[in-house]
């Protein structure tokens, strides 16, 4: 809730007008205390999970040969009662951890400093905070995820996310409850040392659940924007992850992917690539050598 009247008072205490995105979250968040802001995130990830990962799967149901060629794992064919499964428990999960988790969440929100005032935040700011939410929480994430592949956390909790091994877009979510306690902390830490505005929180949120159903698609695209971000990891990168499965030990990290090279753990991916290009290069020259062959007898027939 914003501590002025009117937009009279807001831009006495600026000093200036306010710009039309200020004076469009005065009029929205003026009179709304900010627990309810926060609460917006509840509405934001159940559409995010919902609505984020379909298109894809509405084409991998309906035409899948209109996307095959992306597909990372063209032999696996998930049938329809695979994406209806995994999106029931999705949603069990989400109203029964995920949303209590943000109910009760708030205090730390205002505890770290997270604010809804005026000024909003420049465009630079949001990015700063944003590139250090994601480095953060993909470092944190790195280490907690591969102690999720020990025996005792494999078996007990991080098997449930395991049971697709080509995943979908709404896999991202799909784990053990515990699993996504525990995997809240690293999402929480970046926004802890480094508070922002409540937009950028939101964003934050937004675009990490969005990487996430990204990664898990099953899918490949060429023309992916993602493909212009240095060291990101994608599809292709933790697709491996799902394929090797329970003993895995390669591509623990949920963003980029530079951890997983210091760290030595995407020896067996890079291995895998590159003899997947060599046998595609192999493929290609005996391609045009037949080619090559038949243009020749057709000279002499």
């Amino acid at each position: 809730m914003l501590p002025y009247r009117n937009l009279v008072e807001a831009e006495v205490a600026l000093g200036r007008n306010l710009t039309t995105f200020e004076t469009f979250w005065f009029h929205y968040s003026a009179l709304m205390p900010d627990y309810l802001l926060y609460y917006h995130n509840i509405a934001f990830l159940f559409l995010i999970f919902t609505l984020v990962p379909l298109p894809i799967a509405v084409a991998e149901l309906i035409s899948p040969s209109t996307i095959a060629p992306f597909k990372l794992q063209p032999k696996v064919i998930l049938p329809p009662t695979s994406f209806l499964k995994c999106y029931k428990e999705v949603l069990r999960v989400f109203f029964f951890v995920v949303g209590p988790l943000q109910l009760i969440s708030y205090p730390s929100v205002k505890l770290v400093g997270i604010r809804t005032g005026l000024p909003l935040p420049s465009l630079w700011e949001i990015v700063a905070q944003l590139v250090v939410y994601f480095l953060v929480e993909d470092y944190t994430n790195y280490w907690i995820h591969r102690a999720m592949h020990l025996k005792w956390g494999y078996e007990k909790i991080h098997h449930v996310h395991h049971e697709f091994t080509a995943p979908m877009g709404f896999a991202a979510p799909y784990a053990h409850w515990a699993e996504v306690l525990v995997l809240g902390i690293p999402s929480f830490l970046g926004p802890a040392l480094a508070p922002g505005h409540m937009i950028t929180f939101w964003l934050w949120i937004a675009l990490r659940q969005i990487e996430a159903i990204e990664t898990h698609s099953g899918y490949d695209f060429p023309f992916s924007p993602t493909k212009f971000i240095p060291f990101y990891g994608g599809a292709e990168h933790h697709d491996y992850h799902h394929y090797v499965g329970g003993q895995s030990q390669s591509n623990f990290a949920s963003v980029f992917t530079y951890c997983d090279y210091i760290y030595g753990t995407d020896k067996g991916f890079r291995f895998q690539k590159a003899h997947r290009a060599k046998l595609r290069e192999q493929w290609i020259a005996g391609e045009q050598n037949e080619i090559d062959i038949s243009n020749h007898k057709g000279k002499f027939e």
